[in-house]
């Protein structure tokens, strides 16, 4: 069986029974490329859903934004060991809790300040900890000011500039370098690159990563043209009727105030595929224009910073997750990628020369991913 009819096979029943309402996707091994889409818009939409129909990716964005500062380090612009300060002053003297789950008035002062790989390696001492009790005092802190630890919400934050003296405001609650903490960093990693080149998040992004790709389909928000293929996204099935996150004209039908460099693209199969064939291609992209050196893509995704999830196969290096072990699901040690929990997933395996990029209009009930994906990934790496 070929690779389109054996990807389409196995996840075929659960489009059938709307789990999710609708999907893309995209697999190339080696120099076999399939892609597919099923599914529509939803139960108030039965638009087909089409491989050029624009999704919103959710986590899977902190892999593309991370490329741009990858970029950045390439040509010198940011270096691994200098302190952002430089460009955030908001993080310069940092206050840190004695006990992350203490008093935001009990702190030390931090070690040594924030460097541009604690932002890359999410260790700069903020951020989501899955280990312990959520949301804990920081994130209270910052919900309070108006920086939500919740699910992608663009038109919910402010203005970067206003963003970072929120989050300067709060101390941190672990000493830069010493854990890793989920999202927080990706968040300040948009800021940097914005500040670092000054330019906007967007500008440089499409200069450096977009456009080498020809990735016309992706930015922060849909553009005018992308208006009316962007259909609503779910959440996870509660029952009848399915209830919707975001309508086709909400959150993402505009350009938000503060781009999230964590979870804030939209995008198509078709683009993430070419980012992932890119990555897979040592850096260069299918018409031979260098976006990152072999060397810097080699430093982002190494295992970097330990264990960071529950089953001891994952770590993280500079904005890329990255496998350690053979997966049960066909991915070799040493694959790299991520998944997003509104439903999307890219994964780049050089070992089995692999490429799998899944997105869906429907968000996970847990960072667990749905059957679909584990269908899905099985399939891709058969």
């Amino acid at each position: 069986m070929d690779l389109k009819n054996r990807v389409t096979d196995a996840i075929s029943p659960y489009a059938d029974r709307a789990e999710p309402p609708g999907l893309a996707w995209c697999v190339a091994r080696g120099d076999e490329v399939a892609s597919g889409a099923l599914g529509t818009y939803g139960p108030t939409d039965r638009t087909p859903v089409g491989v050029d129909t624009p999704f919103r990716i959710s986590s899977v964005t902190k892999p593309v934004v991370a490329a741009a500062a990858l970029s950045l380090l390439d040509d010198g612009i940011l270096t691994l060991d200098a302190p952002v300060e430089r460009w955030l002053p908001e993080l310069a003297d940092r206050r840190v809790l004695r006990d992350p789950a203490g008093p935001l008035d009990d702190t030390v002062p931090a070690t040594r300040p924030i460097t541009v790989a604690d932002v890359l390696e999410l260790r700069l001492g903020i951020g989501l900890d899955f280990t312990g009790p959520f949301p804990g005092p920081v994130l209270s802190a910052l919900a309070a000011l108006g920086l939500q630890a919740g699910p992608p919400a663009p038109a919910v934050n402010p203005d970067p500039d206003t963003w970072m003296r929120a989050l300067g405001s709060i101390p941190l609650s672990y000493q830069p370098g010493e854990r890793w903490l989920y999202h927080t960093g990706s968040e300040v990693l948009g800021v940097l690159i914005a500040r670092a080149t000054g330019a906007p998040l967007q500008e440089v992004l499409t200069a450096r990563v977009l456009a080498p790709l020809s990735m016309t389909s992706t930015g922060f928000g849909v553009s005018p043209e992308q208006a009316g293929r962007l259909g609503p996204h779910w959440l996870p099935p509660q029952g009848e009727p399915l209830d919707a996150y975001d309508p086709a004209d909400g959150q993402w039908s505009r350009p938000p105030a503060f781009p999230s460099g964590g979870d804030g693209l939209v995008s198509t199969v078709a683009d993430l595929a070419a980012f992932g064939r890119m990555l897979r291609a040592g850096g260069v992209t299918d018409d031979g224009t260098r976006v990152l050196s072999p060397e810097v893509l080699a430093e982002a995704t190494r295992p970097r910073v330990g264990q960071i999830d529950a089953d001891g196969l994952s770590d993280w290096g500079l904005g890329f997750g990255v496998e350690t072990g053979d997966h049960p699901d066909g991915r070799r040690a040493g694959s790299y990628g991520w998944d997003g929990g509104m439903g999307s997933t890219l994964w780049v395996d050089p070992v089995s020369d692999v490429v799998a990029v899944l997105l869906t209009n429907q968000m996970w009930s847990s960072p667990e991913p749905t059957p679909v994906f584990e269908a899905f990934w099985r399939a891709a790496w058969e």
